[in-house]
């Protein structure tokens, strides 16, 4: 009896793995996952637990968990952060020439995406911005201090005060046009003989002398200054005269705005915070001895009611709008002016912004093995102005610097002079 049961065991334990075996291999598709559960169940307490059974219950777990998994997949953005994440940190230990430079830039590249397209989008508000508070000062101009200066000045100042500042608006509105709609200047896409220094990271492509990528616009800028929201374009090669111009003429339109209206923004400011303590002030006049004695003023009263001097709502517009005026100009004349004085520095010495700091870096190394480092586009102040404005003989300094100029600057950008030192790079 117990042979013959050890015999059903053993006969039912090969009628299940000759089972397993057929549909494993094709010969029984109707058989599926539940199905396999089924039979394990019914011979489970019938059969000794055996290593094969034991791991083809392992096999039907695991699959059923993955069809599950399949099921609850997490979204497409997710997963691709994750991808996203997961490539910053593999590259962080991608070779033997990572940096701190090269960790840097990949730990900060989601705030530095954030940065640059933030500044992409707002690049239009900034231009509006600049357009409204420029319109606002010519407005008040116009109509408020034209006004009290024809009443007031002498022909001869009268006149000094029109041909100024109408020269003035017009430097500044034709150079923040410029540049604004002027290229800065890209290098060539296309397979050429122009010399380059490095490859571009970031486009792959070869990179001429003092050019750089930019973040924002996505592509490289010869001669790259900067990115200026204000602008919402790159200073570059062939804008980087319209920007320093407009800053220029900004700075002494505000100052001259700013000194011209001095004595008006005083008298305004005065005036607004008289007629703001009128009401609480009890205009008249006091009466006192005989006065009050001959009765003539009511019981309990001791002054004599007098009217409010007029003040209409015109004039209160007049001073707000000059003290508006005068507050922006003085604010923005402080802050252009150091941003100018900068920039004029900056070209005095034959460097943009980015170079200045490469520079900087590179006179500290040079420093450091006891050698001096020379800025190879530096030709000296005089021959760096020229340049810089496009001066190739005396009239350009009127033609080319104080009107408006729309010519190009002397060099394509791709190919720059060394160290012409011995001879001036232009006649004066």
């Amino acid at each position: 009896m117990a042979s013959q049961c050890r015999f059903s065991r053993a006969s039912a334990h090969e009628n299940y793995k000759s089972q397993m075996f057929e549909n494993y291999s094709g010969r029984t598709p109707g058989l599926n996952l539940r199905g396999h559960v089924r039979v394990h169940a019914h011979y489970r307490c019938r059969m000794r637990c055996c290593p094969t059974s034991t791991l083809h219950l392992l096999r039907c777990l695991r699959l059923r968990s993955c069809t599950r998994r399949g099921k609850s997949r997490l979204p497409l953005w997710i997963r691709e952060l994750w991808a996203y994440m997961s490539l910053l940190v593999q590259s962080l230990y991608f070779n033997s020439l990572t940096d701190s430079d090269v960790v840097f830039d990949s730990v900060f590249e989601p705030v530095f995406w954030t940065v640059d397209y933030v500044t992409r989008w707002f690049g239009t508000v900034f231009v509006c911005l600049v357009v409204i508070l420029v319109s606002s000062i010519v407005g008040i101009a116009y109509m408020v201090l034209l006004p009290l200066i024809l009443n007031t000045y002498s022909p001869v100042w009268i006149a000094w005060h029109v041909c100024y500042g109408h020269w003035n608006i017009v430097m500044i509105a034709f150079h923040y046009y410029k540049a604004t709609k002027t290229s800065p200047g890209y290098p060539p896409t296309e397979k050429n003989d122009s010399p380059f220094v490095a490859v571009c990271k970031k486009c792959i492509m070869p990179k001429p002398a003092r050019t750089h990528h930019c973040g924002i616009c996505n592509r490289c800028i010869l001669k790259m200054d900067h990115h200026c929201p204000w602008l919402n374009n790159c200073v570059g090669h062939f804008n980087h005269r319209y920007f320093f111009c407009f800053c220029l003429f900004m700075t002494l339109g505000c100052v001259y705005c700013s000194i011209s209206g001095r004595n008006l923004f005083l008298d305004a400011y005065k005036a607004l915070e008289r007629f703001k303590h009128l009401d609480t002030e009890k205009p008249g006049v006091p009466v006192t001895g005989m006065g009050l004695l001959i009765g003539l003023l009511p019981p309990g009263q001791t002054n004599y009611q007098t009217s409010a001097p007029p003040y209409t709502f015109k004039d209160k517009m007049i001073h707000k709008s000059i003290i508006y005026m005068w507050v922006l100009t003085s604010t923005a004349g402080v802050a252009l002016g150091a941003l100018t004085l900068w920039h004029a520095v900056l070209i005095s010495r034959g460097e943009t912004s980015i170079e200045r700091h490469i520079n900087s870096k590179e006179t500290k190394r040079m420093a450091n093995r006891g050698k001096v480092y020379r800025n190879p586009y530096n030709y000296g102040s005089l021959n760096n102005w020229k340049v810089f404005f496009g001066v190739e003989k005396r009239s350009h300094w009127l033609t080319r610097v104080l009107l408006p100029s729309g010519h190009t600057p002397l060099c394509d950008g791709l190919k720059w002079d060394v160290f012409p030192v011995k001879k001036d790079l232009i006649p004066v």
